[in-house]
């Protein structure tokens, strides 16, 4: 009987002591968030609002339910406009604009307050074919040919100061096209 009843005191105590170590461990594991490699997380906080630094790669700490991570990729990565535009003499020309562009990692937090986490899907292809259409106008068909530098010179500069008021880096370019169809 002695020994039953150290069984069951026993059997209570290793019971206590898994619930309290699981609850631990699940408070533990809901306080930590991974930032990978190529990526950063902005910190939005229920009191607070955004957070104005940006948490790097590796493991960090938050409050749970107090704090959420929001994961930016600050890798660049390509985005592709087509665009059928009215040139200058009235002819329709089918130009295909490809940009390497990624966010300022420091203006991560203002990127996120104004434009959200879908930043590059709402608000890049609309500027990439506005300014498409804006330069296209401006020319013949056959100067778009035969000034096609000057006009990839002229885009370029143009979605370079469009995209830096949106804290956006364009690396690459490349714009092909401009054939005209009747």
């Amino acid at each position: 009987m002695g020994s039953n009843q150290q069984a069951v005191t026993f059997l209570t105590n290793f019971a206590r002591a898994a619930v309290g170590l699981g609850a631990s461990a699940t408070l533990l594991n809901s306080s930590l968030y991974t930032v990978d490699g190529g990526e950063r997380a902005v910190l939005f906080d229920r009191f607070r609002g955004v957070i104005d630094a940006t948490a790097g790669e590796g493991t960090h700490f938050l409050i749970p339910w107090l704090q959420k991570p929001y994961i930016f990729d600050i890798r660049t990565k390509p985005h592709t406009f087509s665009s059928i535009s009215g040139t200058k003499d009235l002819q329709m020309v089918n130009l295909t604009l490809r940009v390497l562009s990624r966010p300022e990692v420091n203006k991560l937090p203002t990127i996120f307050k104004t434009l959200g986490l879908e930043y590059d899907e709402k608000v890049l292809p609309s500027i990439g074919n506005e300014v498409l259409k804006a330069v296209v106008a401006q020319f013949n068909a056959d100067q778009l040919l035969t000034e096609r530098p000057y006009v990839s010179a002229l885009v370029r500069d143009s979605l370079i100061r469009r995209y830096a008021c949106l804290f956006v880096c364009v690396s690459g370019f490349f714009r092909s096209g401009g054939g005209s169809s009747f």
